[in-house]
């Protein structure tokens, strides 16, 4: 096999891979970049113009369904494998990959039945391509597309859309730039009114890709040739036209052998008076070989570009690879490994996000500076320290005997009912910022792509992360009670001795003012000093409580998140740890198929990159 002809097999090889893993969207022929830079054939003619005895002259076997009317009703992707002289013949449907046809009789009936599995039993068509290779040693590396028929009317049975749907199919492969148009014309009907070269001259206005077929040269009326088409004078292309002789209905019938319908048509062409000049260009065998030599050069145009998919290509799959991750190791040692490199990825974004680095960690200092300080306001202050209730806690705080210089008990009395109000807004602190927490924790496990990997990873990540923050929760809120109950436990006495204190009259001056301990005046005053004093103790605790709640939550958060989770991984067994790195099914499914096209691509570059160019 020379240079090229192993380049053209390669190319072929890589359309096949293409569309067994995936990267052909045959359901609306969309193609992929990569598909779209490899060149195709595609079979474009009307209806009975000979198309399949086209396709089976280029095969040599008799495969396709055959019968009136609109026989080709979804696009055939033909691939044909060159194999070794003397290797056995057999066929290979997608849908079907473990199967190997050697009866091509059975090809057809695949063929027959798996259109209608989409189409049913009737004559509607569908733009979902049925793909199929041969690998022959009679054939040369190519892949055809065999279309539907393009037609003028809709028969009983089709809708009325049926000539624009068939036409809106053949244009969504001959459009592309890649494709290299073969136009079947029968050439016992005026090629002016071929359906296929006047949907080619649309696309392909220059002639550059259309080779022209005319087929049923043998069913001309005498006396008349088909010259004036076959040597360009009558309709010009870049491309050379070929000239074809089908079997007969009754070689069909009698099921001739394709070599020997080859062989009939060779004789044809060499003993015609009109076509006799041009036999050595004529026939399906030239034309196959026409079409591989057309390959050779459009490949050697395109391969820049083809080069260059199959590395942009290369680099999204590795993309794609890191993302998915790389299979699970079998050992022990490193499995632990691989869960706590996702571990310490989950903590690292968790991290991120409360240290500004992702959206988030802001919310916490929100709870500090704004919602801490409006619970603060709200207390019910103005009710505790109302007349009526300080004169009622001073009153009860004496007792039977009331005091004598200083209601110091009704004041403690006071101070520690006022203090007691500050326990509401510190726990409701500590549970703000435990939700917080408990949010990034969930955000951080969606954001931490190696964990998607792992549901059962994720979901004992998630738990064991909740567990820590119920405790570091549990012991903020001790710590925060404690602040609010060593306030209560211990008076700031300078605070009271700063106090102005109340005048006695002690020189008899009738004229000076005389203190009422038990009067309105000494009770507001007590509530006043009681208010200075309760503020002194909100304005302390507005800024400690946040040092406590930080302490215990954030930064344990921070440094301990996982502790326990880790030294619980260190008692698992082999078993236990396989168990967390149970991955999804379809991202398994994923990761194989990526590694599939991976090694594809890989390996496709440097059967380019090994090719010698020099002719």
């Amino acid at each position: 096999m020379t240079t090229m002809e192993s380049l053209i097999g390669l190319v072929n090889r890589i359309q096949r891979a293409c569309t067994v893993l995936g990267d052909y969207g045959g359901g609306d022929n969309t193609f992929s970049s990569l598909w779209e830079a490899l060149p195709s054939v595609a079979v474009v003619g009307g209806q009975s113009s000979g198309k399949s005895s086209v396709l089976e002259s280029i095969v040599g076997r008799d495969f396709l369904p055959r019968g009136s009317g609109i026989v080709t009703r979804r696009p055939l992707v033909l691939q044909l494998h060159k194999t070794d002289e003397g290797s056995q013949e057999y066929a290979e449907f997608l849908h079907l990959p473990k199967r190997r046809f050697t009866d091509f009789g059975a090809v057809r009936n695949e063929i027959q039945e798996e259109t209608d599995r989409i189409t049913g039993k009737t004559k509607q068509i569908s733009p979902v391509p049925i793909h199929l290779s041969i690998y022959s040693p009679n054939v040369v590396n190519l892949t055809l597309i065999d279309l539907p028929g393009l037609t003028k009317v809709a028969i009983e049975g089709q809708p009325e859309t049926i000539v624009d749907d068939i036409e809106t199919m053949v244009r969504s492969y001959v459009e592309k730039p890649n494709c290299i148009i073969l136009a079947i014309s029968p050439a016992n009907q005026d090629i002016a009114t071929s359906d296929a070269m006047k949907l080619a001259r649309e696309v392909d206005p220059s002639g550059d890709r259309t080779f022209g077929v005319l087929t049923k040269l043998d069913l001309m009326d005498k006396g008349t040739n088909a010259l004036d088409v076959l040597e360009g004078r009558s309709y010009r292309l870049q491309q050379p036209w070929v000239g074809i002789v089908n079997r007969s209905q009754a070689d069909i019938n009698k099921n001739v052998d394709m070599i020997v319908a080859r062989r009939k048509e060779r004789e044809y062409f060499a003993t015609s008076p009109d076509y006799g000049h041009l036999a050595s260009k004529m026939g399906s065998e030239y034309l196959a070989k026409l079409l591989s030599q057309h390959l050779e050069s459009v490949i050697r145009s395109r391969i820049p570009s083809i080069t260059s998919s199959i590395n942009k290509t290369i680099d999204e799959l590795e993309s794609e690879m890191d993302h998915l991750g790389r299979p699970i190791a079998l050992d022990a040692g490193a499995q632990l490994y691989t869960v706590l490199e996702v571990c310490r990825a989950f903590e690292r974004i968790f991290k991120e996000h409360l240290d500004g680095g992702r959206p988030g960690g802001d919310r916490i200092y929100g709870v500090f500076d704004n919602q801490l300080p409006a619970a603060l306001k709200k207390l019910p202050f103005d009710r505790h320290l109302s007349l009526q209730n300080v004169r009622r806690v001073v009153s009860e705080a004496d007792g039977y005997q009331p005091h004598l210089i200083a209601p110091e008990q009704g004041y403690r009395r006071l101070i520690e009912g006022a203090l007691n109000y500050f326990r509401g807004p510190a726990e409701a602190s500590v549970d703000a910022v435990h939700f917080v927490l408990k949010e990034l924790v969930r955000k951080s496990i969606g954001e931490t792509q190696e964990l998607k990997r792992f549901p059962t990873l994720q979901a004992d990540i998630a738990a064991a992360a909740n567990e820590a923050l119920e405790r570091f929760r549990d012991e903020s809120k001790k710590t925060v009670v404690r602040l609010v109950d060593m306030e209560s436990s211990y008076l700031t006495v300078d605070f009271f001795r700063k106090l102005p204190q109340e005048v006695e009259n002690k020189g008899g001056n009738p004229q000076a003012p005389v203190t009422d301990r038990y009067g309105e005046g000494h009770f507001r005053r007590i509530g006043s000093n009681v208010s200075s004093y309760v503020g002194m103790v909100s304005d302390t605790l507005k800024n400690t409580i946040p040092k406590a709640v930080v302490f215990c939550q954030v930064k344990e958060a921070k440094q301990s998140l996982l502790t326990r989770f880790y030294t619980q991984l260190g008692k698992k067994e082999g078993k236990q740890l396989l168990q967390l790195l149970d991955e999804d099914p379809a991202l398994m499914e994923r990761r194989q198929q990526c590694a599939k096209r991976l090694e594809l691509y890989k390996a496709a570059r440097d059967e380019i990159d090994s090719v010698s160019w020099t002719r």
